[in-house]
């Protein structure tokens, strides 16, 4: 099979981020591309330049100087973006506050949830709060032994949003699997379902 099974429309295409930010670049870096590759190119020929346009273009939330963006880059490992900084990657995720939809979750047919901006910021402030009554504290671990749902995010974020650490595998790992991931990293706190369904089953 050569053709593609599908392919987004002209009007579609400049509806998405990457439309946006190559606007961006023409509009405030002087920068055009002629096309995808082109993009590629230069992001990954001119690192530096690329990563500050996104961090601009993303507006993101961070503390510190991001004049630095890249330190040793002909280093792997031993790189470092933007390293006078810090940033919550929860905060970056949560700073909208509206009706608009955040997760649209379909599981299955046996499920469908729409989750707005709104109601994810809440529901993430509850649950950090909750881990934090828990003991939890930067740097520890949280792990989800968790289907894909939108309960998994959501327990990621609150995570992430008092600086622990967030693990994850799905419930089709088998116990050993679970017991050698988990048993590294020793977690604090573990999520898990009272069941889940696959394929049209219900799994305990």
């Amino acid at each position: 099979m050569t053709a593609p099974l599908w392919q987004p429309s002209a009007a579609q295409i400049s509806q998405t981020n990457l439309a946006a930010f190559l606007q961006y670049l023409k509009a405030q870096k002087s920068l055009a591309f002629s096309d995808y590759h082109a993009l590629y190119d230069w992001s990954v020929g001119d690192l530096e330049g690329f990563w500050s346009a996104v961090w601009d273009f993303c507006d993101v939330i961070a503390e510190g100087d991001a004049g630095q963006v890249l330190v040793n880059g002909d280093q792997m490992p031993g790189a470092q973006f933007f390293p006078a900084t810090r940033l919550n990657y929860a905060e970056n995720l949560l700073r909208r506050r509206d009706d608009g939809d955040a997760m649209v979750f379909w599981g299955e047919d046996k499920v469908q949830r729409r989750l707005s901006h709104r109601d994810l910021y809440d529901t993430v402030s509850r649950l950090s709060q909750m881990l934090t009554d828990l003991g939890v504290s930067p740097g520890d671990r949280v792990a989800g032994f968790m289907p894909n749902m939108p309960e998994t995010v959501i327990a990621a974020l609150a995570t992430a949003a008092i600086g622990a650490v967030w693990s994850s595998c799905s419930p089709d790992f088998g116990k050993q699997g679970v017991l050698d991931r988990f048993g590294q990293i020793e977690p604090k706190v573990l999520f898990c379902p009272d069941g889940y369904y696959y394929n049209g089953k219900a799994q305990n």
